[in-house]
């Protein structure tokens, strides 16, 4: 985060802080500016980029943990996915299951007064967390209903006030407490659409819901210290309508920045994009490649629903669920495994075993390098027989689909390496490499040591020319008042990297309207390695990139966060000339240059590796 934009962020949590006053039932008075329209004070200036979340110290426990469990629990759990109508029907859903089966409200709140999940246990949870190997843990603190999960001051409609629970427990005290003696990091999940609150659904009373909104994050964030916050409900929707939109996101998102600026926040805080928070959240899905421009995460279920069913025994297995890891892991992203407890509080047994039999496959010799700590294997295309990550100088081949005896496993190279051992790992059984046709032949001496998959560990050494960090201060960066580059620049300087967030309310600096800016980049680009590079924008309104005078990205039409990539053949050490012009016309100002290789990871382009000539 730049000094002027924590200066700022940290000057408006103070602020905020000293004046977000919730009332103790459900409703709230009304207020004379909602907060959230005072985050966007700062104005022309500000850049709302913290760090590149690729790189950054403040992600590092993310994208090395790799694995998480999601717990769905709330005042739903009470009816474990049935509902009896009064004219004896039932309807099944578990945590949609007040809208979708039109459960009048009167019924819900009554049926949530009797919810009392008196056997959840702290510990056991995070026992299981643990045995799955999983390293953090996602609960909802919220969801659609509007039910919060702890003892919030914003309302009556939460655990403490409306239920039949211990009046003295607090279950996200008692998972934080668990979570922290056992090394675990623990987040909350917070659903902004709410069915309940009746400010929620109508534009004119909506600032009083957010409000109260603001202040139950801070009671979560002063009150647990939770290392990750997990939006959700923040699409287009009625009944009740919703109308979040992406400067309801950017709003947000720096309000919490500045409550705590170590926070990792999920992409749905805004409207789901490339854009918005730090990481994106494919749902029930794998992506089939790494995505573009952002982190990611995948958060699926082990049945079929997110909260408890109790009818819902479609399971899925010990293998496919460790594969889907391996899967995710190879492709640079974590994996987000629901359990949904019943109403009682207590993880259904069938999920307890299936996580410990992932985390017995992970603890098993150690097999779990393969996940943890690694991520897009990049020298090597991704194999028909399995999935691949990379950690360092070492390839984890983890194999599905295991030979026959004699027969090799192919790898397709994307970059010149060497390959200077590979090893079983719990086996001492030999392993042959040749290079063969576009890469390498693995021709293991034995059979598969395990039944989910047998991890092959290549010790590597990328081939080609290759140079250490270079010493860039960054590139020389004119700002003009104009989208039209016209006239002297208003600004001329040393930008560090290009990783920019001015949204809708900043601009690069205080003499430059938020709208109708044009700015552009000069100077040198050198890579480490002598590769095919991707070049990644992530840009709104307009871009084009040169290198060595070649236009590799053109994009003109005016457009809202897009992502932009071209590829160009780069030499170690030497200074590629680099030009970038970009343009803000209206609404909101990104602009972010991202690049990628065989033998480098995505991320921002770093200074280091920038130069003003």
């Amino acid at each position: 985060m730049s000094g002027l934009s924590r200066g700022l962020s940290l000057l408006l949590g103070l602020f905020l802080a000293l004046t977000l006053t919730g009332p103790s039932a459900t409703a709230a008075p009304s207020v004379a500016a909602p907060e959230a329209d005072r985050a966007a004070e700062p104005g022309p200036g500000t850049d709302y980029a913290s760090d590149d979340p690729f790189t950054s110290a403040r992600t590092s426990w993310w994208r090395q943990d790799r694995f998480g469990m999601f717990i769905h629990f709330g005042a739903y759990s009470q009816l474990e996915g049935e509902y009896t109508r009064a004219d004896g029907t039932v309807c099944r859903d578990a945590e949609w299951i007040k809208r979708n089966c039109q459960i009048p409200t009167s019924e819900y709140e009554d049926m949530a007064q009797g919810f009392n999940p008196s056997s959840f246990d702290a510990k056991a949870v995070v026992k299981a967390a643990k045995d799955a190997g999983q390293r953090y843990i996602v609960i909802t603190s919220k969801h659609h209903d509007g039910y919060a999960m702890w003892p919030t001051k914003q309302n009556t409609w939460n655990l403490r006030d409306h239920s039949s629970f211990d009046k003295k427990r607090d279950i996200l005290a008692e998972l934080k407490t668990a979570a922290d003696r056992a090394g675990i990091k623990l987040g909350f999940y917070y659903s902004i659409w709410d069915w309940h609150d009746p400010d929620f659904g109508d534009p004119a009373t909506f600032p009083k819901y957010r409000e109260r909104m603001y202040a139950q994050l801070k009671e979560l964030v002063d009150g647990y210290d939770p290392a990750l916050l997990w939006f959700d409900g923040e699409w287009d929707a009625d009944n009740p309508t919703n109308t979040w939109s992406p400067k309801d996101g950017e709003q947000l998102e720096a309000y919490l920045r500045g409550l705590d600026p170590d926070l990792v926040i999920n992409n749905r805080v805004g409207k789901r994009r490339v854009v918005d928070g730090d990481y994106g959240t494919p749902e029930q899905e794998i992506p089939d490649a790494q995505v573009d421009g952002q982190l990611w995460e995948s958060c699926m279920t082990l049945n079929g629903h997110w909260g408890f069913a109790k009818y819902d025994g479609n399971w899925k297995s010990p293998r496919t669920l460790a594969r889907n890891l391996l899967d995710i892991a190879g492709r640079g992203g974590n994996y987000l495994l629901n359990v949904g407890p019943d109403k009682l509080g207590r993880i259904p047994q069938p999920s307890v075993d299936r996580l410990r039999e992932i985390g017995s496959w992970l603890g098993t010799s150690g097999q779990g390098r393969a996940v943890y700590g690694a991520g897009s294997a990049g020298l090597v295309a991704e194999p028909g027989w399995g999935a691949v990550s990379r950690s360092g100088n070492r390839l984890y081949a983890s194999v599905t689909s295991w030979p026959a005896a004699g027969q090799p496993l192919h790898l397709t190279a994307r970059a010149p390496f060497e390959v200077t051992r590979a090893r079983v790992l719990g086996s001492d059984q030999k392993v042959a490499v040749a290079a063969a046709g576009d890469g390498f032949d693995l021709t293991p001496s034995g059979g598969p040591v395990d039944d989910i998959a047998s991890v092959i560990e290549l010790t590597v050494e990328p081939s080609g020319a290759s140079v250490p960090p270079g010493r860039g201060t960054g590139l020389r960066q004119e700002v003009f008042a104009n989208d039209t580059f016209t006239g002297p620049p208003v600004v001329t300087r040393t930008d560090r990297t290009v990783n920019h967030a001015w949204r809708t309310a900043g601009s690069p600096d205080a003499r430059v309207p938020a709208d109708r800016f044009g700015v552009r980049w000069t100077g040198s680009l050198v890579p480490r390695h002598s590769q095919t590079y991707t070049l990644t924008t992530v840009s709104d309104d307009t871009v084009r990139v040169w290198i060595d005078g070649k236009l590799l990205i053109d994009n003109t039409t005016p457009h809202t966060a897009k992502v932009d990539k071209a590829t160009v053949d780069l030499r170690a050490g030497q200074r590629h000339a680099i030009k970038i012009e970009y343009t803000e016309q209206t609404g909101e100002a990104h602009m972010k240059l991202l690049w990628s290789s065989p033998g480098q990871p995505q991320q921002i382009v770093p200074r280091t590796q920038l130069y003003t000539s």
